[in-house]
């Protein structure tokens, strides 16, 4: 029997790496959110009017094996100071002074049971652009997932590019 689910599907199975069969369910279908709820309004678009880069605030980007999700200290940095009467602006600095984290929801993520061992400084030392797999967050205010991320995605960049494509060079 030919299955209904391309080939490239995150598992294709159901494992017990899931929390729960909805978890499960939609890890088999390649299901993942597109409209994540976030608790500050964040707006890429205008601090990269600025100028600042994506590694300014996802420290570690280059080095580390995650784009880290900025803390409210960092934020702080500069917003003790820089548009301190804005609405968004002022639930950061509530953050602060309650001394809690902002509870940011990820946008982008494989499921466990995909077995991969991304890691974002392999791709930045090539040269790949955020926007390759992150839209371009010049048009974005909220980050919101524009790219799949399927193996079909990864697999045809890095034959594009010339990257390897042996499997432990993504899963473990």
């Amino acid at each position: 029997m030919e299955s209904r689910h391309p080939s490239y599907v995150t598992s294709g199975e159901f494992t017990t790496a899931h929390p729960d069969l909805l978890a499960a369910a939609k890890d088999f279908a390649d299901d993942y959110p597109t409209d994540v709820q976030q608790p500050i309004a964040f707006t890429h678009k205008a601090h990269l009017e600025h100028h600042m880069k994506c590694a300014n605030c996802h420290q570690g980007v280059a080095s580390g094996p995650d784009a880290t999700i900025p803390n409210v200290k960092l934020c702080m940095i500069c917003h003790l100071v820089i548009a301190t009467d804005k609405p968004e602006i002022k639930k950061v600095a509530a953050y602060q002074k309650k001394g809690e984290e902002i509870p940011w929801r990820r946008v982008y993520w494989f499921y466990q049971s995909a077995h991969v061992k991304f890691r974002h400084g392999p791709h930045i030392r090539a040269d790949v652009d955020c926007a390759t797999c992150h839209g371009d967050m010049k048009d974005q205010t909220v980050a919101v997932r524009k790219a799949g991320l399927d193996m079909g995605f990864c697999v045809g960049c890095h034959r594009v590019h010339k990257a390897p494509t042996d499997c432990t060079t993504c899963h473990y």
